[in-house]
């Protein structure tokens, strides 16, 4: 029996175990793959609180290291079921079952991927999830955006400012974004529509050099050559094994306020997996801090 369960070792998680042990309270950090989470792919985060540079390994490293310091427990199992049995939470993986006092979601959420071939190894060398954090690493160059969400449009406008030339690249002839975003796009000199197109092939030398986009309506095939494409067709909370307990949105995150409280009494979320306005490192971190202060409270209340 421990205090908490941590489901995921991400940011999120792993602080939510630092400021658990912190309250005294025992903890063991299930995690499927690796500690980490999608920030150990960052080649370089400079957006984050006390070190203007360090790479997403480094960052993962320091906060792991910190997290055994502590004395929690980091066991490679994945969670496949959360119960609640007479008021005691239970955690199901494959090999095990554990119990817990309280338990902290924090399995974060999977970039929506085009599927293309050589898409994954081109993370970090041309191909990015999220435009606030490496947009910056294409000042004055070539870009493309796919997608045709807030997101994308959201993404756009930030590159626009950045970028020589953006290329928003949608399977649409309209866009499911706001409006408003749309007719400030329309209004910069340096971004091109790409209307019914979708992007069919990634062409690369060691880095990202150009894309194929193939017309929906005629079929035809242009090649856009280019430095960095941001991907945001949208993304994948990973919530889905827990759905039967807490409250999931339309979109499959876990319903929960800032406080992290989700609809099941113990049951606490933090990180991506979320409904929230803003995905960052920094609120994942804090996410952590305030789900773990929470699940004490929670415990000591019992």
């Amino acid at each position: 029996m421990y205090d908490i369960i941590v489901i995921g070792a991400g940011p999120a998680g792993m602080t939510a175990a630092i400021y658990a042990r912190r309250a005294a309270k025992s903890v063991l950090v299930l995690e499927a793959l690796s500690y980490g989470g999608q920030i150990l792919n960052t080649p370089d985060i400079e957006n984050y609180p006390v070190e203007a540079h360090i790479s997403g390994f480094d960052f993962s490293t320091k906060v792991y290291e910190q997290t055994k310091a502590l004395g929690a427990e980091l066991v490679f199992e994945k969670a496949v079921e959360l119960r609640e049995e007479n008021g005691i939470k239970v955690v199901i993986t494959p090999k095990n079952r554990y119990e817990a006092k309280a338990v902290i979601l924090a399995t974060g959420s999977e970039n929506r991927k085009l599927g293309l071939a050589d898409e994954d190894t081109l993370v970090g060398r041309g191909i990015s999830y999220c435009a606030t954090c490496d947009g910056n690493f294409y000042r004055k160059k070539v870009v493309a955006v796919v997608g045709g969400g807030n997101t994308a449009l959201e993404d756009a406008l930030y590159l626009a400012d950045l970028a020589e030339k953006v290329y928003l690249i949608h399977r649409r002839d309209s866009f499911r974004g706001e409006e408003t975003s749309v007719e400030r796009l329309k209004e910069k000199g340096n971004v091109e529509f790409v209307y019914n197109a979708n992007v069919t092939k990634l062409i690369a030398e060691k880095r990202l050099k150009a894309i194929e986009v193939t017309d929906k309506v005629d079929g035809s095939v242009r090649t856009i050559e280019l430095n960095g494409l941001f991907i945001a067709v949208g993304r994948v909370p990973e919530n889905q094994n827990f759905a039967s307990l807490v409250q999931l949105d339309d979109a499959g995150y876990v319903m929960a306020g800032e406080d992290c409280h989700t609809s099941c009494d113990g049951v606490f979320v933090a990180g991506d997996n979320r409904t929230k306005a803003l995905r960052q490192l920094v609120t994942a971190t804090a996410d952590g801090a305030m789900a773990a202060t929470e699940a004490a409270k929670y415990i000591n209340s019992l």
